[in-house]
């Protein structure tokens, strides 16, 4: 199975970089599968149902989120109606929506894709190693799904990497989100897992993780309130990475980055 995960995307520039590439994105690399973090997609805050039907009209098969999964309140009603999107797996039971879904690819092959959320530097959520651990328990990597990707939504590089060794044999990709850089650590762990501390985002690198320079800036200099980030508008860097698993064990048998346009360095995964 050749799947691609994209890092968060960040406001306007990010998404419509996506929906204008996506198409192509499939056809030349064969994809199976297309995860996106759409948490930051809404002006930089949450993710519209707007938007989100834009990203599946484009080819995205699984939206995940994270720490601003709320802050668009339209969300809170539509996630339920809208299985495709599925916040951490952590938050309480009660929570609108789920933490996992099972996406039909072809030739009858399954995949079952998780979004959990940290606890180190994070509004603390229930255990995420627990509770991805359970729901593991009710799936086998290869039998009842021929791939499984984890998104850890975390701030802190030691806490996504205790959870990439945790799993490592279980799942098909453990990817970081949320800090919005992309990490050069990606490599196959030892059990078989693909791994990378963070996928970086979808958004201009023009600015301070996405968001226009000026008022982040003016938050750490002045230290006094001031108006609310927004995204930068420039031409967007598209970060993720791109796995390629055997359906027999489920397990990676390729990883590269994938990046391309704006300002970083471009690598388009030669498989």
């Amino acid at each position: 199975m050749r799947i691609l995960f994209l890092g968060d995307i960040i406001g306007r520039s990010g998404r419509e970089a996506i929906v204008a590439g996506l198409k192509d994105w499939r056809s030349r690399l064969a994809l199976d599968l297309v995860v996106v973090n759409g948490e930051n997609a809404s002006h930089g805050y949450g993710l519209s149902p707007a938007i989100a039907q834009d990203l599946f009209d484009a080819g995205v098969d699984v939206i995940t989120l994270g720490n601003h999964a709320w802050d668009r309140r339209d969300m809170i009603g539509h996630i339920d109606q809208t299985p495709r999107i599925i916040r951490p797996i952590n938050y309480p039971p009660g929570t609108p929506g789920q933490g996992s879904y099972i996406v039909e690819v072809s030739r009858g092959r399954r995949a079952l894709v998780v979004n959990v959320m940290g606890r180190i530097f994070m509004d603390p959520l229930d255990d995420p190693f627990r509770c991805v651990n359970d729901l593991l328990s009710r799936h086998r990597l290869g039998m009842t799904v021929q791939a499984v990707v984890v998104d850890i939504h975390a701030e802190a590089t030691s806490e996504k990497m205790a959870f990439g060794h945790v799993l490592d044999g279980r799942a098909s990709l453990v990817i970081g989100t949320h800090t919005h850089v992309p990490t050069a650590d990606h490599r196959i762990l030892a059990g078989g897992t693909a791994y990378q501390t963070d996928a970086g985002m979808c958004g201009d690198y023009d600015s301070v993780i996405g968001m226009g320079k000026s008022a982040s800036i003016h938050k750490f200099v002045r230290k006094m309130p001031g108006d609310r980030p927004q995204p930068a508008e420039g031409v967007a860097s598209i970060c993720g990475l791109m796995v390629e698993t055997d359906d027999t064990t489920g397990l990676a048998t390729k990883v590269a980055p994938f990046r391309q346009g704006g300002l970083l360095a471009s690598n388009w995964p030669d498989f």
